[in-house]
């Protein structure tokens, strides 16, 4: 653990993270927190957790929300457990590999059509596309050790609910990718590019989508991060004090 927490969404909620050069939470986890607004009823489960920012982020802002965290490596598991009693939050956390067999993901607590909102951050490369970090767990966070985002999708899709809702942050080039694994399962998908400025190519995409749906998908309003300046414009600062999406 880092000596001193991080503070995110303005300090309501503080973050033991591993050392710098290691993956560390940071703008994406906020994105992807803000994605969907859950219920305090809502069974939520944050995939790929690592050290816990995106379901803990959700359950700073919703009171009462107890989120499930999914992560495969224990020791950053341990520290997803300890970052949410720091907050005073009441999380599940299951050490899991959601690329294991379906036997296995069971047995570790991931039980078929159990969640209401799942969010996730997959990893973004193919192993045999992509040189890993030589730092391991930046690898692991970001590239696929085994299986595919098909996989992935797939794994996400079996645990939650139908009628239930799915967001993920992915690179803007995988958008094809992305579309593809969620096609036949998904419906009333929402895209949303994010740009670094406003005179730049996105760099991610936000996708929500509803399981089962057969509404059409949109595209929504882009997010620009920086200002000519490079500070945070108006709408990304916002997001990461814990404020809404600006409406359309």
């Amino acid at each position: 653990m880092t000596a001193e927490a991080d503070a995110f969404l303005g300090g309501r909620l503080r973050l033991s993270q591993p050392p710098r050069g290691a993956h560390r939470a940071g703008t994406d986890a906020v994105l992807l927190a803000r994605l969907l607004v859950p219920q305090a009823g809502d069974r939520l489960c944050d995939v790929g957790a690592a050290t816990g920012a995106v379901g803990l982020a959700c359950a700073a802002l919703t009171p009462g929300l107890q989120p499930t965290l999914v992560e495969r490596d224990p020791i950053l598991a341990e520290q997803a457990r300890a970052n949410a009693s720091l907050n005073g939050i009441a999380a599940q956390v299951l050490v899991a590999d959601v690329l294991a067999p379906a036997t296995e993901r069971r047995a570790a607590g991931l039980l078929p059509d159990s969640f209401d909102v799942v969010l996730t951050n997959p990893p973004f490369f193919a192993a045999e596309r992509h040189r890993a970090s030589p730092d391991p767990g930046r690898a692991a966070a970001h590239t696929f050790a085994g299986g595919d985002l098909e996989t992935w999708i797939r794994a996400c899709t079996a645990i939650l609910r139908p009628g239930g809702r799915l967001g993920l942050i992915h690179r803007a080039d995988a958008l094809p990718a992305c579309l593809a694994a969620l096609a036949g399962r998904y419906g009333g998908l929402a895209v949303r590019p994010v740009h670094p400025r406003g005179d730049a190519p996105a760099i991610r995409v936000l996708i929500a989508a509803i399981r089962g749906s057969r509404a059409a998908l949109s595209l929504r309003p882009p997010l620009v991060l920086h200002g000519p300046d490079g500070s945070f414009t108006p709408e990304a600062e916002a997001l990461h004090r814990g404020a809404p999406w600006p409406a359309p």
